[in-house]
């Protein structure tokens, strides 16, 4: 019987992809950790979406975020393991610009909410800015691929399309945010 438990970690360690072991709250530890809970988050919001033509780029998205967090598991140019890509960027900035133009125009900030899933979403896009910070924090001190940066970026930009798009397919209205006094 494999048993998912190692005691490898006992002490305070992890392994990298390629053998390398470091503290558990390393920066790159960190920001495949952010990684891992962006994906989290976006699971917990597809579990509530109805919408499959959302739920299907969700799915596609969570591939990516597991992709990029080997990547970022793996220091240096660690042999099978894929790398973000300008073209992932891209689709981003496709899937963007189809959901934005059926958006009714900004004219507020809005406060983050609506039903089930367009709320996780709106959390999922701040997590996706944790994830971004924490790789920017580990690009301080290694190399990171600056695809992953520009990948994230626009991610959080489409989170947040889509949680409007979400909240407005399923009838619930935006509220904005207004300064008190």
């Amino acid at each position: 019987m494999t048993r998912i438990y190692t005691r490898t970690g006992d002490a305070g360690e992890t392994g990298l992809i390629g053998g390398r072991r470091v503290p558990k709250d390393h920066a790159r530890v960190e920001a495949y950790g952010a990684l891992d809970e962006l994906n989290s988050a976006l699971g917990a919001a597809r579990a509530f979406l109805q919408d499959q033509e959302i739920g299907a780029l969700l799915e596609g998205i969570q591939r990516d975020l597991f992709a990029l967090g080997a990547e970022v598991a793996a220091p240096g140019d660690a042999p099978n393991v894929p790398h973000a890509t300008a073209a992932q960027v891209e689709a981003l900035e496709q899937e963007i610009d189809h959901f934005d133009g059926a958006l009714s125009p900004l004219r507020a900030f809005i406060l983050p909410g609506g039903n089930p899933a367009g709320s996780l979403l709106h959390l999922a896009r701040t997590v996706n800015r944790r994830a971004e910070r924490r790789l920017i924090a580990l690009g301080r001190s290694e190399a990171v691929n600056p695809e992953i940066v520009r990948y994230l970026n626009r991610l959080s930009d489409l989170l947040f399309v889509l949680a409007r798009t979400v909240n407005q397919r399923g009838g619930m209205s935006e509220t904005a945010w207004q300064r008190d006094g």
